[in-house]
């Protein structure tokens, strides 16, 4: 089978909810689509806003609450929100990327510990850390256990790549500003660190597939010998695909890969929405063209327009509804899907924080938009 690029993007809308919304549970959702970006707390509800027909928010409050979806420190070592049935193998095929960029960091360093000794503390902080705890909190326990100098640094490493979770106790979205931490529920670390990273490779193929042995690197940030390796103990558990260009790429058995005429309907994407990052190849949903317009320099991902499966400008909240601004000239029909997307976004936002994403504003001043308008809410 050889793919082209729109069919590759429509295997991605199909696999991540976006060409329907579905009538499916929070916890159900977030199995289906393998990983939330969650470095804005209230990504993951756009997230699911956008993939579930009569979104309610207070599933996913619910859902976070009684610990079936977690949020915790994972692929990319940044902020995800995943079932709890994937996190502990999630986190553990993890350990060689959260590993290298928190224990050989200065910021580590400067605790004076020792890599052996810093594992040997994290049973003890994660038994501290039963019941929530501020990083203040741990920190003063580090200090007062261990004495001299302070061990800021050793919580920031434990934190990221020990088996902590972040406690849904703050309001609007599930998260406080400042997080709060708990050890991750009768976790027991998988003992074949290899099956775990197996497991991470198909669940990420459900989800994302087909994708390259590249792709998945991206999405992990794992080093490709790793993924190859993970790649050829699956053996023909995958199923080799070609792409476009004869990229060799790979897939799960009965894979969903629609055809590329299947129209893909408008939405608006919260900040860092997984189909912006899962792929070395940016283009399977970013034009090359508009790629640095979104994905900044610092790591901020901006709120996106979907227009037929591929980003088409940005959007963010004003008094009046959702300002929409396009990167290319839109039919007036693709403006009337995205205002008809605008109304629902501004009524669910309404009870929870109509001005979202208000602190990234100042991306908005010098992107070169060829249309914007003010799409109401009403």
């Amino acid at each position: 089978m050889t793919l082209t690029a729109r069919q590759l993007n429509r295997a991605t809308l199909a696999r991540q909810m976006l060409f329907r919304r579905e009538r499916l549970g929070a916890g159900d959702a977030v199995h289906r689509i393998v990983a939330l970006q969650a470095q804005e707390p209230a990504s993951p509800y756009l997230a699911l806003w956008n993939r579930i027909a009569q979104f309610d928010p207070a599933g996913l409050d619910a859902a976070f609450a009684d610990g079936s979806i977690v949020k915790a420190t994972l692929m990319r070592v940044a902020m995800h929100a995943v079932a709890a049935d994937d996190y502990a193998a999630f986190q553990d095929a993890m350990q060689p990327t959260l590993r290298a960029a928190r224990l050989h960091d200065l910021r580590f360093k400067v605790a004076g510990l020792s890599i052996a000794e810093a594992d040997a503390l994290v049973a003890h902080v994660m038994a501290f850390a039963k019941t929530p705890r501020t990083s203040a909190q741990v920190e003063a326990w580090l200090d007062e256990r261990l004495g001299p100098p302070p061990r800021r640094g050793a919580w920031w490493a434990f934190r990221h790549y020990g088996p902590f979770v972040h406690a849904p106790l703050g309001t609007p979205w599930s998260f406080p500003a400042r997080p709060v931490y708990q050890a991750a529920r009768e976790h027991v670390t998988p003992s074949a660190p290899e099956t775990s990273l197996q497991h991470l490779v198909i669940r990420y193929l459900e989800g994302f597939g087909p994708a390259s042995v590249q792709d998945i690197a991206q999405f992990t940030m794992l080093h490709k010998p790793l993924v190859r390796a993970a790649v050829d103990a699956l053996g023909d558990r995958l199923v080799p695909v070609s792409g476009p260009d004869g990229a060799k790429l790979l897939d799960v058995p009965g894979g969903l890969v629609p055809d590329e005429d299947t129209p893909a309907p408008p939405r608006l994407l919260g900040m860092w929405d997984e189909v912006l990052l899962a792929y070395a190849d940016r283009s399977r949903t970013i034009p090359p063209e508009y790629r640095k317009l979104v994905l900044r320099i610092n790591g901020d991902v901006l709120p996106t327009l979907l227009v037929d499966g591929y980003v088409a400008g940005v959007w963010r909240p004003v008094e009046t509804g959702i300002e929409a601004s396009a990167f290319r000239t839109l039919t007036n029909q693709e403006w009337t899907g995205l205002g008809e997307e605008a109304a629902g976004l501004v009524a669910f936002l309404a009870d929870r924080d109509p001005n979202v994403y208000a602190r990234y504003g100042h991306w908005w001043q010098d992107l070169p938009a060829v249309d914007v308008r003010v799409l109401p809410g009403s």
